[in-house]
């Protein structure tokens, strides 16, 4: 491992900001479906392989955070610090499968067996996530799994009624599409895409992401506003992102905070204030409610 990755594991990235309260108030059953719990070091520990150092963001951190958003539930996403080892994302839907407010989003590979998946959709976990996100030719974070994984995996998926997260830059998404189909699972994209708001919403890869999701072949989160836009703190250039993905399809959209915010290289954000600037961006309470509530129950497989 050379110096300069040595010293990005080593450098810890910063705690998130104490979120606001946001101005609005939140619908019965809103769901923050894209969130991270990390640690405790001592008792979760991070993979020796990684490319961040994320605070410890234990259960009770998170908690506190959907409390002061107003989210019933909230969905939590296995972070790359961690690797491959789920144990700390499990052992929080553990912890709350009553009432059963929380779902998961792990990583595996081919060699995890059918039981161990069938056991953690018993916890509540509704899907895999893969990463298809390259910098110069290159995986940018290490501990994910690959896509093409997921060929090996999706009969067992199909089974539970899983999806296929997908950290992805869209940029990549044309060339994607083809082994998608051919997994043939419900996929999610990550983060808007993680396209380049000053691109706008006319580059080819944003275009590709609209024409997928207004075909009904993806779902999409928007979230990662602060990921998209240096803009901070009200990513102005990211709002066109949002609307097109709004008025393309509000039927597979669902939003997230991405909270402890890891890796962030601006601003950190605040998560009452994304909330706000969702709230902002949406146009009627009808709509902010179907998104923030009725599709992540459709998606996560909660009671409705």
């Amino acid at each position: 491992m050379d110096a300069a990755k040595d010293a990005a594991m080593d450098a810890p990235c910063p705690p998130p900001r104490a979120p606001s309260r946001p101005r609005e108030v939140t619908p019965p059953n809103a769901c923050d479906t894209h969130c991270h719990v990390f640690g405790p070091a001592d008792r979760f520990p991070y993979a020796a392989d990684r490319s961040y150092t994320p605070p410890d963001a234990p259960l009770a951190q998170y908690l506190h955070l959907l409390a002061t958003l107003g989210c019933a539930r909230g969905v939590l996403v296995q972070g790359s610090a961690h690797g491959r080892d789920n144990s700390a994302m499990l052992d929080a839907l553990e912890l709350e499968r009553e009432p059963k407010r929380l779902r998961g989003v792990a990583v595996a590979d081919e060699t995890t067996p059918a039981e161990v998946l069938r056991r953690w959709h018993a916890l509540g976990v509704r899907g895999l996530r893969f990463n298809h996100f390259f910098r110069g030719g290159q995986l940018h974070y290490r501990g994910g799994v690959p896509l093409e994984a997921a060929r090996g995996l999706a009969p067992v998926m199909r089974e539970l009624g899983w999806h296929l997260q997908l950290w992805i830059d869209v940029k990549d998404l044309p060339d994607t599409i083809p082994i998608l189909r051919a997994i043939g699972l419900p996929v999610v994209i990550d983060h808007m895409g993680r396209t380049d708001a000053a691109a706008g919403v006319e580059a080819p890869g944003f275009q590709s992401l609209l024409k997928l999701l207004g075909a009904g072949g993806c779902w999409v989160k928007l979230s990662g506003a602060h990921r998209v836009s240096r803009a901070a703190p009200d990513y102005p250039d990211a709002r066109a992102l949002h609307e097109a993905l709004v008025k393309e399809n509000p039927e597979q959209l669902v939003w997230g905070s991405d909270w402890p915010h890891p890796r962030m290289e601006d601003a950190m954000p605040d998560a009452g204030h994304l909330l706000d600037l969702f709230n902002a961006w949406t146009p009627g309470a009808a709509l902010r409610r179907r998104i923030l509530a009725d599709n992540a129950a459709r998606l996560y497989d909660f009671p409705r």
